[in-house]
């Protein structure tokens, strides 16, 4: 039997959504709405054309670096997710506040979700707290995301739009490009000694991409969210557990001071850090069961 394909009237009758910045997670996100919405993506990338339409998404050309580029952005979507990396350099975040000017003019946005970082905690020196612990960026990659979070909820506030902020922490997955930890094995990085050690927390790009969707539909208007799984552990017992699943040597251990240069001042920064995260509010207002709880699931091949 002939089975006609889908009306216009009855594709055009989907809900909408906006994504800026749709790399792995976004993608991710597609495949998680699985064909049930209208996804149209901001792109500034010739390269990511046609993988973006492989996935049933529409790519708009445009660039947060230059603003006259995203003006149409306006009124495309009811609901957006920003995952869109700030700028490399500064104290501000440009390209969230171009971002935030073009929604604005259309008024049409009534859900925004923000992809954040937990950097913005600076140095918890392995405290354990919910999400009213007051922010304290120590670095200018977290002053970004911190003027980004606040741009974003004054214009929430402002536009009566449900702005959710997922505070996301190291993202993992064994098929995502630089997900897996064995690439730092391999090179042989140090990590500090245990008594010097710090607490890290991490989220599977799956799992990740599910708190997205459901920040879409259940955030509460200029909340913060940790989205973080249940992992507790230091940043050297969790590179020796994946260092055991890969059956490659465990990494070496160092005190602070003496990894010469084998650190970046970026990787620096991260094992200066040390924090653990409630995820409450993730699991109670969102509802997310978390299909990979721990690093020790989610690591597992297969």
């Amino acid at each position: 039997m002939f089975n006609p394909p889908p009306s216009r009237p009855a594709l055009f009758k989907r809900p909408r959504l906006l994504i800026v910045g749709c790399g792995d997670v976004g993608l991710r996100v597609a495949r998680q709405l699985g064909g049930r919405y209208r996804l149209r993506a901001l792109t500034s990338n010739a390269d990511r054309l046609a993988p973006l339409r492989a996935a049933g998404i529409t790519p708009l050309r445009g660039n947060l670096d230059r603003p006259a580029s995203v003006g149409r952005l306006a009124a495309l979507a009811p609901r957006v997710l920003h995952l869109a990396p700030p700028p490399s350099s500064g104290a501000i975040d440009a390209r969230t506040r171009t971002l935030v000017q073009a929604l604005a003019r259309g008024g049409a946005v009534r859900r925004l979700v923000y992809g954040s970082t937990t950097g913005v905690y600076g140095d918890a020196q392995g405290a354990y707290f919910d999400e009213t612990r007051p922010v304290a960026p120590a670095t200018d990659r977290a002053l970004r995301r911190t003027d980004a979070e606040a741009r974003l909820r004054w214009w929430g506030r402002a536009a009566g739009v449900a702005v959710s902020l997922l505070r996301i922490p190291g993202i993992y997955a064994l098929d995502r490009p630089g997900g897996h930890p064995r690439e730092r094995l391999l090179r042989g990085t140090p990590v500090w000694r245990s008594d010097e050690d710090v607490h890290t927390n991490h989220i599977h790009a799956d799992d990740l991409a599910r708190a997205c969707v459901l920040a879409l539909h259940r955030g509460r208007p200029q909340r913060v969210l940790h989205a973080s799984d249940d992992t507790d552990l230091k940043m050297g017992d969790y590179f020796d557990f994946a260092a055991d699943l890969c059956g490659l040597p465990r990494p070496p251990r160092v005190a602070r001071g003496q990894a010469g240069t084998a650190l970046s001042p970026m990787q620096l920064s991260f094992m200066n850090e040390s924090r653990r995260l409630d995820n409450t509010r993730l699991k109670r207002e969102l509802r997310l069961r978390l299909r990979y709880p721990t690093v020790k699931e989610g690591l597992q091949p297969g």
